[in-house]
């Protein structure tokens, strides 16, 4: 049983190195994307328009690292990057959303959210008495 975990482990191991992206392809890709970006910004000062991005994840996940690369070519007036620590004893004490209203976006702006998995339990003990299907 072990011998096949391993030789499963290994298939896929090597699915993902075939399947990874050269680093030339990877820039091209991400100068595209970063132009996309740019009209998008474009678009959002021109009509005000509020744009929230939440990226969510533990951690070392690499959330940090795609915002930044997000950010590299964009105007920091329009795209605003707002990571908010461990919340205190009275911000555990208010209703979830509170603590985010402060960093909503005006008319124009762009805000990318940083949310660590590490403090949803302290954040949203709501979501343990939902009803399924909420």
């Amino acid at each position: 049983m072990a011998k096949d975990k391993q030789k499963k482990h290994e298939a896929a191991e090597a699915t993902a190195a075939s399947n990874k992206m050269r680093r030339k392809e990877f820039e091209k890709e991400l100068a595209k994307l970063q132009v996309e970006l740019t009209r998008l910004q474009t678009w959002v000062k021109d009509k005000g328009a509020r744009v929230i991005v939440i990226f969510e994840g533990r951690d070392t996940a690499g959330k940090g690292g795609v915002i930044s690369r997000i950010t590299a070519r964009t105007s920091p007036r329009v795209y605003r990057h707002v990571a908010l620590p461990a919340p205190s004893d009275r911000e555990k004490t208010q209703v979830y959303i509170q603590r985010y209203i402060a960093h909503f976006p005006a008319a124009g702006e762009i805000i990318l959210f940083d949310r660590s998995w590490y403090n949803r339990p302290a954040e949203d003990p709501q979501d343990a008495a939902a009803p399924q299907g909420c």
